[in-house]
């Protein structure tokens, strides 16, 4: 399984948008400072949304088409799954 997600610095916040086979172990690298770069130093942790694909080529060509989007249209993402901005995190269980 792969997965494209989006995090959040807070509500309406700054964004980042991320693949990965492994969720759960990125979004904790994400939240313990593990991994150097924006997300750190924006301090983007907060796992807003995020999107199942079984094949690898299907996940990398989302998550450079939900990158190449309009930051309104990146919130429309969000806010059709997760209106309040939750951090999914605590809620996995993959």
């Amino acid at each position: 399984m792969f997965f494209v997600y989006i995090l959040a610095s807070q509500p309406h916040g700054t964004l980042y948008v991320g693949f990965t086979s492994d969720l759960l172990k990125r979004v904790w690298e994400h939240k313990n400072k593990v991994v150097p770069g924006f997300t750190l130093r924006y301090g983007v942790d907060k796992l807003v949304w995020y999107e199942a694909h079984e094949q690898r080529e299907a996940a990398l060509k989302r998550e450079k088409q939900i990158k190449e989007w309009r930051r309104a249209w990146k919130r429309e993402l969000i806010e059709a799954h997760n209106p309040h901005w939750i951090d999914l995190f605590p809620s996995l269980s993959l």
